[in-house]
């Protein structure tokens, strides 16, 4: 089977830089029936848009249906279903047996996915699935690279997707009940407030407003906190073990986290998938990968069961050392000019990198900018204004600006 690079796309913009930095597939929720509430999501026009775009570039699209449902949650459930299938989605992807079964009911030739939320552990479970009629199994996070081989030669035509780079749920394949219990937001439904990131204290009873800091091994309090996952170093042995897609978690992402995630291991894809017997990992694809906001990196499950190491005790936070400041629209190479949409404050002196579709990068000093009515400018300070700056170099739409933190 050939290897698939799947990116997360929130919105329309978002699918656009996934599919020009090079993935073959994203994976998108419409309004309703998905597990991602605070996305952008894609209205009926939206969803139409994004199939004409990426399916005018041989790209597939993933829609997803993955939430555990109430009765009423099956409301207009057929009449989505229908639509997506006229639409020509490239297959569902649903984790409710309930769903599972009406989409066989109303489209039986629509691939169906199994959803991580299904918690596929083992090979009984995935030939369950794959005799209903599903051709893909996203695997559970629970499972380690010597699991996923035993399941891929017990049953060597399901397709297996697994997670390969993004945040980690404390319980991992997603069945939380924590943020419903403390603030009545269903995580099964879409909309998690992400309470394993919050920072905990401990109160007695009968002395409400003393509070005591809850700590683990004098190292902080932060006690459900995952690193992020990140296994760009370990693309052989996924490849080895059966993975066919490889899946970027991130949908509430930035645009330029999807972007920088998908190139770094689309580069390293391309590496091995070119010469497999003499490929060797460049460190560059792990410092792309580290140039957007994360938290430390874990190998999950896929090597040995985690343990302490994997969770980020002391904090809650990101670490972020470079900013994502623009996108360039166009290049005019009779002037040498490039026309940017801000995203971040810019200023005349930055040390900046221009981050391209291709996979180079271009280092600038700004010198001089212009806004559009060409008056000279020190500083771009506005929300998405749009300014030119000059350049010697020929620069690729659509490449990102990002500027290095700890040079500003």
């Amino acid at each position: 089977m050939p290897i698939e690079l799947l990116a997360p796309a929130g919105n329309m913009e978002k699918l656009q830089m996934a599919i020009l930095y090079g993935a073959d597939a994203v994976y998108l929720a419409g309004q309703r029936f998905g597990l991602r509430a605070g996305a952008g999501n894609f209205s009926d026009e939206e969803l139409e848009a994004a199939l004409e775009y990426a399916h005018h570039r041989n790209k597939k699209v993933y829609v997803t249906m993955n939430t555990l449902p109430h009765n009423q949650d099956f409301t207009g459930m057929g009449e989505y279903i229908q639509y997506i299938t006229q639409l020509g989605v490239d297959a569902v992807i649903v984790s409710d047996p309930g769903v599972f079964s009406l989409v066989r009911e109303i489209s039986p030739d629509l691939p169906v996915h199994i959803s991580t939320q299904a918690n596929i552990t083992n090979h009984h479970s995935a030939r369950f699935w794959q005799q209903q009629g599903a051709s893909r199994m996203i695997a559970a996070r629970e499972l380690s690279l010597d699991e996923l081989a035993f399941i891929h030669q017990q049953l060597p035509s399901l397709e297996i997707e697994a997670f390969v780079h993004g945040a980690m749920c404390i319980s991992y394949s997603g069945r939380c009940l924590l943020s419903n219990f403390l603030c009545g937001r269903d995580a099964n439904r879409g909309d998690c407030a992400h309470p394993c990131r919050w920072k905990y204290y401990l109160m007695e009873e009968k002395r409400p407003g003393e509070y005591f800091p809850v700590v683990e091994d004098g190292s902080g309090t932060f006690l459900f906190n995952s690193k992020d996952l990140c296994m760009i170093e370990h693309i052989p042995d996924l490849i080895r073990s059966g993975v066919t897609s490889f899946k970027i978690e991130g949908r509430m992402k930035s645009a330029f986290y999807v972007a920088t995630i998908v190139r770094a291991y689309r580069m390293a894809l391309d590496a091995y998938l070119q010469d497999p017997d003499n490929y060797v990992f460049d460190h560059k694809w792990l410092e792309e990968v580290s140039k957007v906001s994360h938290r430390s990196f874990t190998t999950g499950f896929f090597l040995n069961k985690p343990g302490p190491e994997s969770q980020k005790y002391s904090s809650g936070g990101y670490i972020k050392t470079w900013e994502f400041v623009g996108v360039v629209h166009e290049y005019d190479e009779s002037t040498g000019t490039l026309l940017i949409e801000q995203r971040n404050r810019i200023l005349k002196g930055d040390e900046i990198e221009i981050m391209q579709p291709d996979g180079t990068n271009i280092p600038l000093i700004v010198e001089d900018m212009w806004d559009m009515e060409g008056c000279l400018i020190t500083s771009a300070p506005h929300p998405q204004m749009r300014l030119k700056m000059m350049i010697s170099k020929k620069v690729q739409p659509y490449s990102m600006i990002r500027k290095n933190l700890n040079k500003a």
